[in-house]
């Protein structure tokens, strides 16, 4: 069986520190997996590392077929992998400078090659599908946190990936604005986006997600479904984990 992503024994270290020890998962095409675990588990560097934002020091990563881990990548197929991947960080990292529409429509046009008018197109019609048709014209700072948020959404959408990576996307949020959020990403997943979701948001992986890996101090401890991770866990580390994020919650 292909999948969409794989990823073998992969370590890396920052200095001294061992921050991934050694993970190995995959993600099928249409799937949504949701990464959880505690602050300085791993989860957002094994991320980073998915789209070769950071290299790893040992193991094997392949994205659709291509190996993206090893040493003689070329630059062009690091652009390939990069325009297929479409990755939501937790500090939206919109350009302050351009309005909704030319954040949108910036790399379709220099990577995707697209005309001006079909990035145009593109732009509304992601833009419309996050419900922020009426911000086209607007700037970064006159948004909310949340609308900053769906825009950078819309943005990877642009370049139509084949699969979309989320780095806690609702972590900068003011809890209010959590939910429209979530319900963008609810409906990518209903419609079979490929999706690797580093999230505390619990009830979003219990929702969407087709399965749950619990990480704790770079190593996978536990995965599967999201009902049988979830709502059985298996280890004492996720037992406390959910019932600190289920505390949190009713605070």
């Amino acid at each position: 069986m292909t999948h969409a992503i794989q990823f073998d024994q992969v370590e890396k270290s920052f200095g001294a520190l061992q921050v991934l020890k050694g993970i190995s998962g995959y993600v099928a095409a249409g799937e949504v997996l949701s990464i959880i675990g505690s602050s300085g588990c791993g989860k957002s560097t094994l991320l980073r590392c998915l789209n070769r934002l950071e290299v790893i020091d040992r193991g094997r990563i392949v994205i659709n077929e291509l190996e993206i881990s090893r040493s003689n990548l070329s630059n062009h197929e690091l652009k390939q992998v990069r325009s297929r991947i479409g990755m939501v960080f937790q500090q939206f990292n919109l350009f302050p400078h351009l309005s909704v529409l030319e954040n949108l429509t910036l790399a379709p046009q220099q990577v995707l090659k697209l005309s001006r008018r079909d990035s145009i197109d593109r732009a509304r019609y992601y833009l419309q599908e996050v419900g922020l048709s009426d911000k086209i014209d607007v700037y970064p700072e006159q948004l909310s946190g949340g609308q900053r948020q769906r825009v950078a959404i819309a943005r990877s959408l642009c370049m139509e990936p084949q699969a979309m990576l989320f780095d806690e996307p609702t972590s900068a949020l003011d809890p209010e604005l959590v939910g429209e959020v979530l319900s963008v990403m609810h409906r990518l997943a209903e419609r079979g986006m490929t999706m690797v979701v580093v999230t505390h948001e619990i009830q979003f992986a219990r929702e969407a997600a087709s399965r749950v890996m619990f990480l704790d101090q770079g190593r996978v401890m536990e995965e599967g479904s999201a009902r049988e991770v979830l709502t059985n866990p298996q280890s004492d580390r996720l037992t406390a984990f959910l019932s600190r994020m289920r505390q949190a919650q009713i605070a």
